[in-house]
C-alpha cells in the first residue's frame, strides 16, 4: 500500500513536507519548508545512514538533525536536474550557511564533446543564495517551480 501525505517538517515546522511510503518498511520524508530529507532507514549506526554519509561534504554532516522523537537523521537535500540546475547546501559551518542555486545552460553542439556528450552545463555565473526557509524559493529560481 503506497501513500503520499503532506506532513508537517519535523524539523523546520513548516507545512510543505512529503510523506511517501515506499514499502511496508521504507517511508520517505521531502521537506520543501527546509529542503532536509530523511527516511526510515535514516538511523545512526545502520548501514544506509553510514553509506549515505560517508559521501557527503563536510557541511552535510554538520547540519545532520536528528529528530528527538523519532530518532530519524535529517540531511540536507541536493537537487540536480541537468537541464535545469542545481541546488546543495553551501558554507562554512552551522551558523554561516545557505542554499547555493545555480542554473543550468545549454552547451552548443560544438562544445558537448568537452562535456563527454553533455547537453547542459551548471553555469556557475548565475549562482544565488537562499536561506534555509527559502529553500522552495531556490526550486523556483532554477525553473523547478513556478515564480
Amino acid at each position: 500500500m503506497n501513500f503520499d501525505e503532506i506532513v508537517d517538517c519535523p524539523k523546520s515546522g513548516g507545512d510543505l513536507c512529503y510523506k511517501t511510503e515506499i514499502n511496508k518498511d521504507i517511508t520517505n520524508y521531502y521537506s520543501l519548508s527546509c529542503g532536509f530529507w530523511t527516511n526510515t532507514l535514516m538511523l545512526e549506526g545502520s548501514e544506509f545512514y553510514e553509506e549515505q554519509i560517508s559521501i557527503l561534504p563536510e557541511i552535510y554532516k554538520d547540519l545532520a538533525w536528528i529528530d528527538p522523537k523519532t530518532k530519524l537523521v535529517w540531511l540536507p537535500n541536493t537537487v540536480n536536474v541537468k537541464e535545469n540546475g542545481m541546488i546543495f547546501a553551501s558554507g562554512k559551518d552551522l551558523e554561516n550557511w545557505n542554499w547555493g542555486a545555480v542554473k543550468a545552460i545549454e552547451i552548443p553542439k560544438e562544445d558537448q564533446e568537452k562535456y563527454k556528450g553533455e547537453k547542459y552545463r551548471a553555469d556557475m555565473t548565475t549562482i544565488k543564495y537562499f536561506k534555509e526557509r527559502d529553500f522552495i524559493d531556490a526550486l523556483s529560481y532554477i525553473g523547478l517551480l513556478p515564480e
